[in-house]
């Protein structure tokens, strides 16, 4: 019979590496707690109406990479792209507003898009990231940043470079639109056919396109930081106030425009050096037009998404170890069928204190289940044979000072605690 393997663009997470996504986890969530940001977790697929209003019909991921399928009720479904447009849906259906007007958000989850499988780029992938809700004020862009950079330091990640821009709201872009494309149209032909498409449409998203020989046109184009409203130029302008008064280093880069079309006025990127071409680690923005996109009310938001496996990247490229493998507390090897009878007492015994602890549950020879404790690293053995049984005592093997010492059964597990959990 054939053997399945995984799907292409997936992976698998094996023992010798879940550590380092649990470290990872662990990290986001005590800076989240620190910023006074809760966790929301939304379901893995949504309706198929939800991203294409929420993240435009003519993005890449709507138009070519979304997983979507019918149901047996036919309703069309598609597994999550991305989190920004399911966390506005849960936010407006369980009239979050109500409870209290500003609302911070974090999330951890897999997301899906069937785009071409590259380093740090897969089909189900991960992602980390926040949001704020009910906010307008400038101050919620610049704490939104500082959160993604202080996500970073905490894990020790450095070198990141952080890029800003305004995209401008519904007013100024209609003028920038028209003044863009103005710029294209002459060499629209030599654009890629995505351009094409999207001149007519959205020509602002032009200025996302990888396209090399798009980006070599795009490099004359106007900037939208010239077309720019009072209201916005004034957001702006306090953003980088802000940043530079956290002494938060920033570069303006005026053709960050980011990929979705639900943005409006700051927009914001961290890139690595350590990750190559494809440098971004972490983006985000503001998006105050959302909610009211997806029929809610109008909720001024901003916040940011950041992967998990190109986080994971930068940390082992930096050589930053996140983590430790697990180490065993316990094994106890048992010497004879009599001394089997009682390990699954111990075990149970040692596991309600706290104290990670194994047994062997093949059937192996002593010497094979000393080797078996050997490799599982741990830090004491317990030798329970029929002499042990007779004398109720356990000889305990100390690994790390590699010396035996004979402990009583009523004083095992006090010896043990004090040894493991209170140091």
């Amino acid at each position: 019979m054939k053997q399945l393997k995984r799907i292409k663009g997936t992976q698998d997470i094996l023992p010798e590496e879940s550590y380092k996504w649990t470290a990872l986890e662990q990290a986001i969530r005590r800076v989240m707690l620190l910023y006074n940001f809760y966790e929301l977790r939304t379901p893995v697929f949504e309706q198929t109406e939800l991203f294409a209003r929420g993240i435009g019909q003519l993005t890449d991921i709507v138009s070519k990479e979304m997983y979507t399928f019918l149901d047996r009720s036919k309703k069309q479904l598609t597994l999550k792209p991305e989190m920004t447009a399911p966390i506005i849906r849960a936010y407006l259906e369980n009239k979050l507003y109500a409870k209290t007007p500003l609302n911070k958000i974090y999330y951890i989850a897999p997301l899906f898009r069937q785009e071409n499988p590259q380093a740090g780029r897969l089909r189900q992938f991960h992602q980390f990231g926040a949001e704020t809700l009910g906010s307008a004020g400038s101050e919620a862009d610049v704490e939104m940043i500082d959160l993604a950079l202080a996500v970073y330091e905490r894990l020790g990640i450095k070198n990141l470079k952080l890029l800003i821009n305004s995209v401008g709201d519904s007013t100024c872009r209609i003028p920038y639109k028209k003044t863009l494309q103005e710029y294209i149209k002459p060499n629209l032909d030599k654009y890629c056919a995505d351009c094409q498409r999207r001149f007519h449409e959205n020509p602002i998203r032009i200025l996302d396109c990888k396209n090399e020989t798009c980006i070599q046109l795009n490099q004359q184009a106007p900037k939208i930081s010239e077309c720019l409203c009072d209201d916005c130029q004034t957001h702006f302008d306090q953003v980088k106030l802000q940043l530079r008064q956290l002494n938060i280093p920033f570069k303006e880069d005026p053709c960050l425009v980011r990929g979705l079309d639900y943005y409006t006025r700051t927009v914001f990127e961290i890139t690595s050096d350590a990750l190559g071409a494809q440098n971004s680690i972490c983006g985000g923005g503001r998006y105050d037009l959302l909610a009211e996109e997806l029929g809610g009310m109008p909720t001024p938001a901003v916040g940011f998404a950041a992967g998990i496996e190109r986080t994971l990247m930068a940390a082992e490229k930096q050589n930053i170890q996140l983590g430790q493998p697990p180490r065993l507390d316990v094994f106890i090897v048992s010497l004879g069928d009599e001394a089997k009878k009682h390990t699954l007492f111990w075990l149970k015994s040692l596991r309600a204190k706290g104290v990670h602890a194994e047994q062997d549950f093949l059937g192996r020879s002593v010497k094979a289940q000393m080797r078996e404790a050997n490799r599982q690293n741990a830090r004491f053995v317990l030798l329970l044979g029929e002499n042990e049984l007779k004398e109720k005592v356990f000889s305990v093997k100390i690994m790390d000072q590699s010396k035996q010492v004979e402990i009583s059964f009523n004083d095992i597990i006090d010896f043990l605690v004090k040894q493991i959990i209170d140091n």
